[in-house]
């Protein structure tokens, strides 16, 4: 029978160093997963991962921090490579990576679409490339969407419209990577309370999405908080592993499709 457990497997994390990567990674490790792969974007992260990588030790696992770009596909070859080295081999792929933009249409320049396509449609895709070329067999691929994606809302064209091909991304990758016995799927949180999405709303913007989600009165902040995301990634990279090729939308009752 195939190993479901975390408990003694491997995970590389994109995004990982804070926020919630930072929090799947410790959740990870106290789960008892042996190894975890921390990466982060710029130098100016790497405090936050440092400090990821020591609380994932304190927890009794092994781990690594690694800067990449992963905005070009060569960068993002070489994370793998180096992280499957690093932890002898890859059991779990993770990827958190994404940008957000709130701007009408008729505003964005083209280096910001460019920009937008490069952090949430490539990265996603040759993330997905990567993990299905060095993810182990029975191995749990998640990428981070938005769940924007069951939206009907101005303004977020460049973000969620960015962030729509990583839902069939996912879904072909299932299919490809399923004869052996790889799961993949991709979660698409509401609005998080974290320090990314707070400048890109104003304070008439903040106030709606704390009030906008069906359970938001029984949330601490009335936004997504990311304890309540952690969860379905663990879930989703252990025993939820017969959910496959599947984009859902956690997000407390905020948009549904």
């Amino acid at each position: 029978m195939t190993d479901h457990n975390i408990k003694g497997k491997t995970v590389l994390i994109a995004g990982g160093a804070k926020n919630l990567g930072g929090l799947i990674a410790r959740d990870l490790a106290a789960q008892g997963a042996k190894a975890i792969a921390v990466h982060y974007n710029t130098s100016a992260t790497k405090p936050a991962a440092d400090e990821t990588v020591a609380a994932i030790k304190a927890a009794g696992a092994n781990a690594f921090a690694f800067q990449a770009d992963l905005t070009t596909a060569g960068a993002t070859e070489q994370l793998f490579t180096d992280a499957k080295a690093a932890l002898g081999g890859i059991d779990i792929a993770i990827n958190t990576v994404g940008k957000v933009l709130k701007k009408p249409m008729v505003e964005i320049s083209e280096s910001e679409y460019d920009e937008m396509t490069a952090v949430n449609s490539k990265s996603a895709f040759f993330f997905l490339k990567e993990a299905g070329k060095h993810v182990s067999d029975n191995g749990k691929i998640c990428t981070l969407v938005t769940s924007l994606l069951g939206a009907y809302t101005p303004f977020y064209a460049a973000y969620a419209g960015t962030k729509a091909p990583v839902e069939h991304f996912t879904r072909a990758a299932s299919k490809e990577f399923g004869e052996r016995g790889i799961s993949v799927t991709a979660i698409g949180p509401g609005p998080m309370d974290t320090p990314f999405f707070y400048p890109a709303e104003g304070a008439d913007a903040v106030a709606y999405h704390k009030t906008a989600a069906a359970l938001s009165n029984f949330s601490k902040t009335g936004l997504t908080d990311i304890e309540d995301i952690v969860p379905f990634i663990r879930f989703l990279v252990s025993e939820g592993w017969w959910m496959t090729g599947q984009t859902i939308l956690v997000n407390g009752g905020y948009t549904t499709k």
